[in-house]
């Protein structure tokens, strides 16, 4: 009997433990996976793209909706890493905060 109370009391508190690490962070298991997914794949854009990958870009990830910050050589870089994100499966938006270094 007390085994039974004792397991149901702890089974009540892992539980709440773990829904309590939702509501935390404010994203659930899948959210967390799906924006480094995203991350990752972004960031791979911007590494492999011959006229940024030797700039100073940042990739913020929350919910689905990207946001770039930092410098890029030209609009039309910016366009086409933006262009490219947008592609990326499960992006929402993408908010371009890059400025065009001068020269």
């Amino acid at each position: 009997m007390k085994r039974a109370i004792l397991m149901t009391v702890l089974m009540v508190f892992g539980l709440a433990m773990f829904s309590g690490c939702a509501t935390m962070t404010g994203e659930t298991a899948g959210e967390k996976i799906d924006d480094s997914s995203i991350y990752t794949q972004a960031t791979a854009i911007i590494v492999n793209d011959p006229d940024a990958k030797y700039l100073k870009i940042e990739v913020t990830v929350t919910k689905d909706e990207v946001v770039l910050t930092g410098f890029v050589n030209s609009p039309v870089t910016e366009k086409r890493i933006v262009a490219k994100i947008k592609e990326i499966k499960g992006v929402k938006t993408v908010k371009s905060l890059l400025k065009v270094e001068k020269k």
